[in-house]
Order: structure tokens, then C-alpha cells, then sequence
């Protein structure tokens, strides 16, 4: 810079004057400013300079423009933590969630919950707790028992998968007095016991799901949904108009209060009064309402030749493969086919079973994806009982479990043709 600035001021600030040569005496003169505008030497400074002032901008950048992203190591040594209660989620959706809140979501206060009233249910429950086990659930599992079972100390069938749940999968176990009522169908006479869930009032939010199921993948999501004392999908096959909801799923925020209100609703239910009715007739207007799909797919559906209901709209093409992938929670409802841990006899099978249908470029009936889906629910049940509770599948007749006439079934049990 010094020697450029030097030339500069040799070349224009100074002119020879007179007439002798080299030696004589300079005189000083002011240059002309366009001679100074234009010349090489400016240019170079004016690029040198502006060169600097750049690198010196970029530097200064971070602590200008991103210092609010940073945490305030002055007040704290470690990032802030979130506590994600039910009430701040109304404004957060799980899709949107940053790592960090994920991370600090404080999963001990959210619990799957089942209940169990005998031993074929128990063993359906274990079953339902494997399932969340292996997929890495992170919420607390919830097993509300029979007090009359032992635990500890005793060789029975009971005590054994107790203390299954508990030592293999983690399962909480709570001993609780079944819920009886007379009934007009003694079926679901201690159905009522699912209702104790209002009462697990050491936590936060509890998942219950009926164990005549399978879990197809985690859900630990719904305890993140918007606060709502409840919360639970539609019976999407029953009439559409008629907005009732479906029992078989229900996401709870435990409280005193609501257990009363429910408890005061089960004294007072009339004998073709079942806990979905009592859910329905306190809920029906004020639950916040979860997606059916995919939270509540029944096994029936695979046998239906009606899907709109379920799809929810009448322009989509059934694809059964598609929906099996997407649905997380299959309940098994294919009345009068019996419950997969009971034995149906071949003949039952092969009259009920999904139909294959024709492929509309060849004209045969060689897409059997819904039937082969169906079967395979209930061979991997039966396998999974066998392989998880060391159980086998319940001999029990026909006569006595699905052959009730239409007016005899339950209010809410699906019919499909």
C-alpha cells in the first residue's frame, strides 16, 4: 500500500519545472481529478480495500446473525429441557417436534393399560405387551389383574405369565377387583373393568386397548394428541350419522373427577348397557375423535366387499396390502367367526374366509391378497400364543360362542356380508 501510494504521489503531486536537467529544484502541484479517478493505482487500492472490508464483514457475521440460536452458556451449562405436557401439545403436532423435544419428552408419565379378567385374557395381554416390548415402545405397560392371582410364590398358569410380563416385558402390575354386571349378554358382563382406567391417576395419559388384538406397529404418538379428557376413534362400521365411538381403543387422561362421573354411569347402566355405551352416552360429543385409519382397522374389513367406510371417501381403490402396512391397531371382529384364540371348525373357515376377486385385465379370481392377509392374522396369533404364553388354542364349541341369531349379538358387533 505504502509503495503504491508513493508512485502515485511521484506521478502527479509533483511537475519538473524549468528548463535545466536532471538535479534541478521540484515544485508541488494538484493533479487533476479525473487523472486521479482513472488511474491504475486508485483502481487498485479502491479493490484492496474493498476486499478487506468483506473479509472483515464475514467475520463478524456469526455473532451478529446467529447468536439467538445459540444457548446462553452464561445461565446454564446444559440445554434448556422441555416438558411437553398434554395441555402445551395442543400447539405441537408429532411430525413438527425438533430432536430436543423429543428427547425430553419424559415418557414415565404416559402408560399403555390392560386389563385382565382370566386366563385366556391374560395370555392375550402378554401377547399385547411383546408386541410393544419388541417394537421399543417407550411408554410404561400397565397390567390391571385379578387380585385373586398370585404373583409370586405359586406354580400356577397365572402366577407364571405374571411374572412373565413383568420380568421379560417390563409390565407394571396392579391387582384390581373385576367389574360384574348383570347383563343381557353375559359376554361382556366384565367389560366394565376396562373402565378402571380412568382411575390410574399416576399417570398422565393411558392408552387402553382391548386384547383381542394385535399391535401392528407403535402408537406412542396419540400421548403426545391435544389435551382431551378422551379420546378415541369411530365406529366407522356402524352408520355413519349416528357418530358413535369405538371402545376398542381409548386414550385416557386419568382423574378423579372423570372416574367418578364413569363409575356413577356403570351403577346406573340398564342391562343392555355395556362400557361402550357408557363411553358413548358421557363422550360422544366432547372426545377429541382419532383417525379410524389407522388406528382402528377391524379383520373383518378384509372381508367385506364395502370399503368406503373405512378408506373414507368411495374414490379409492381397496388394496389391501396397502392398508395392512399403513394400520397399527387390528381388532379382531369377524363375528361369527370365533376369536382367534378359540377354535373354529374348517368348514367355518372355508365359508368365512375372504373371497379372492377378479383381476379386471384377465377376468379370473387370482388376487387373494385379502383372504391370504386374513389367514395369516390368525395363524400368527395361534403362533405367537404358542411361542409367547406356551399356550394352545381353546377347544370350544360352535354352539356355544358364535352361533347367537343377529337380534342376540351385541349392540356394536359389525356384520359383514
Amino acid at each position: 500500500m505504502a509503495s503504491i501510494y508513493r508512485r502515485l504521489v511521484d506521478k502527479f503531486c509533483y511537475s519538473r519545472m524549468g528548463t535545466g536537467g536532471e538535479g534541478q529544484g521540484f515544485t508541488p502541484v494538484m493533479p487533476k481529478i479525473m487523472q486521479l479517478l482513472t488511474s491504475k493505482a486508485v483502481r487498485a487500492i479502491a479493490i484492496i480495500a474493498f476486499t478487506l472490508l468483506v473479509i472483515l464483514g464475514l467475520f463478524q457475521l456469526p455473532s451478529a446473525s446467529f447468536d439467538r440460536f445459540r444457548y446462553n452458556s452464561s445461565s446454564s451449562s446444559s440445554p434448556p429441557s422441555y416438558s411437553l405436557s398434554p395441555s402445551t401439545l395442543a400447539t405441537s403436532s408429532p411430525g413438527t417436534l425438533q430432536p430436543d423435544e423429543l428427547n425430553g419428552i419424559d415418557w414415565s408419565r404416559f402408560a399403555y393399560v390392560q386389563y385382565v379378567t382370566d386366563t385366556a385374557y391374560l395370555c392375550n395381554s402378554v401377547m399385547l405387551f411383546e408386541i410393544l416390548h419388541r417394537l421399543g415402545s417407550k411408554a410404561h405397560r400397565l397390567m390391571m389383574y385379578p387380585s385373586s392371582f398370585t404373583v409370586d410364590g405359586a406354580s400356577t398358569e397365572e402366577s407364571r405369565l405374571l411374572r412373565q410380563a413383568r420380568d421379560k416385558y417390563g409390565v407394571k402390575l396392579m391387582p384390581i377387583e373385576i367389574q360384574r354386571r348383570e347383563t343381557s349378554d353375559a359376554t361382556w358382563a366384565e367389560g366394565f373393568t376396562k373402565l378402571l382406567a380412568f382411575n390410574q391417576t399416576q399417570y398422565d395419559r393411558v392408552l387402553s386397548l382391548d386384547s383381542d388384538s394385535t399391535v401392528l406397529q407403535t402408537m406412542d404418538e396419540l400421548f403426545l394428541a391435544p389435551s382431551a379428557p378422551v379420546a378415541m376413534p369411530r365406529a366407522y362400521w356402524l352408520n355413519f350419522d349416528d357418530r358413535i365411538l369405538s371402545a376398542q381403543l381409548i386414550l385416557i387422561e386419568p382423574s378423579e373427577s372423570e372416574f367418578n362421573r364413569v363409575m356413577n354411569a356403570m351403577n346406573a347402566a340398564k342391562s343392555n348397557d355395556y362400557d361402550m355405551e357408557i363411553v358413548n352416552n358421557l363422550y360422544k360429543d366432547s372426545c377429541l375423535v382419532l383417525p379410524h385409519r389407522p388406528y382402528n382397522l377391524l379383520t373383518g374389513e378384509f372381508r367385506s366387499d364395502k370399503h368406503s367406510d373405512y378408506l373414507g371417501n368411495s374414490e379409492e381403490e381397496w388394496d389391501p396390502e396397502k392398508i395392512f402396512k399403513e394400520a397399527k391397531f387390528l381388532h379382531f371382529s369377524d363375528w361369527p367367526v370365533p376369536k382367534p384364540w378359540l377354535s373354529a371348525s374348517p368348514s367355518m373357515i372355508q365359508d368365512k374366509q375372504p373371497k379372492c376377486q377378479k383381476n379386471p385385465k384377465t377376468g379370473e379370481e387370482d388376487d387373494c391378497r385379502s383372504r391370504d392377509l386374513w389367514l395369516g392374522f390368525y395363524s400368527d396369533f395361534k403362533q405367537r400364543q404358542q411361542d409367547v404364553c406356551g399356550l394352545g388354542t381353546t377347544k370350544r364349541s360352535m354352539e356355544t360362542l358364535g352361533e347367537r341369531r343377529p337380534e342376540e349379538r351385541g349392540p356394536y358387533e359389525p356384520v359383514f356380508q
